[in-house]
């Protein structure tokens, strides 16, 4: 069985491998793009899973991000014209979030810049084990 010093040394490992890729994104995805990592994120979501529209409390059980954290990056985009945000017809409490065809072209964009620094980050972490 794995010692617990082991297993607190893993765990550390990975938050320092995540948060340094993490602040990559950040700041390329913010620099080129306008775009928070976390904005990417549900561009990337919606352009991925192919749906012309997508529930907020979905997005937010397949996400990180809590359902405020959520609803105010939807919010930023939505103010940007990369989504609209539309009440659900058949329950009003449901709200859909539907990419916009800046959101694709953005998204477009900025996919370049994220998998460039994945690539660059997680294949020199690859090369350190």
């Amino acid at each position: 069985m794995t010692s617990e010093a082991a297993l607190v040394e893993h765990w550390r490992s990975l938050l320092t491998s995540y948060n340094e890729v993490a602040c990559h994104l950040e700041r390329a995805l913010s620099e080129a793009h306008g775009l928070s990592m976390s904005e990417f994120e549900i561009l990337d979501r919606l352009v991925t899973q192919q749906c012309e529209k997508r529930r907020m409390q979905d997005l937010a059980a397949d996400m990180y991000l809590s359902q405020s954290a959520l609803s105010r990056a939807v919010a930023r985009l939505e103010k940007s014209g990369l989504v609209s945000r539309a009440l659900c017809e058949a329950d009003r409490r449901g709200v859909f979030v539907t990419l916009t065809a800046e959101g694709l072209h953005r998204h477009t964009a900025a996919r370049t810049t994220h998998l460039s620094v994945l690539a660059s980050h997680l294949q020199a972490q690859d090369t350190r084990r």
